[in-house]
């Protein structure tokens, strides 16, 4: 009888997923294949508490140059974006899977030869264009 309730608790246990599985499933649909040098619209829902205390939210567009991807595919993966605003440059880091990121849209992309694109903080030259796919 022992053997028989070993073999059936076998059973009833579910193999844990390992991170491969729990990668793809992070993978979300909403993000194009984002490159360094690519022009994204990057759409975030913030809640902030007016003078009344209530909760709103709202979608705030931030559009800039993508300087660096980081981690690939996995669940943390973020890419870091920067833009000019008022003659002052602009950055945030973006976790690409995080449920407050509403979708990513490819404006344009720049032909670069870098993985990551530190530099363009003090260029002065625009970079080339290339069209997307």
């Amino acid at each position: 009888m022992s053997e028989d309730k070993k073999t059936t608790e076998k059973e009833v246990k579910k193999p844990t997923e390992n991170k491969e599985v729990k990668a793809k499933k992070a993978e979300n649909t909403k993000t194009p294949d984002i490159k360094p040098g690519m022009t994204v619209r990057v759409h975030e829902t913030i809640r902030e508490k007016n003078a009344k205390g209530e909760e709103k939210e709202r979608v705030q567009v931030f559009e800039g140059i993508v300087l660096a991807k980081k981690h690939k595919k996995e669940i943390g993966a973020t890419i870091t974006v920067r833009k000019v605003s008022g003659g002052i440059g602009v950055e945030k880091i973006f976790p690409i899977n995080s449920p407050l990121i509403g979708k990513i849209e490819a404006v344009k992309q720049a032909k670069v030869s870098r993985a990551k694109l530190g530099y363009l903080r003090d260029y002065k030259k625009k970079l080339k264009e290339t069209k997307i796919a």
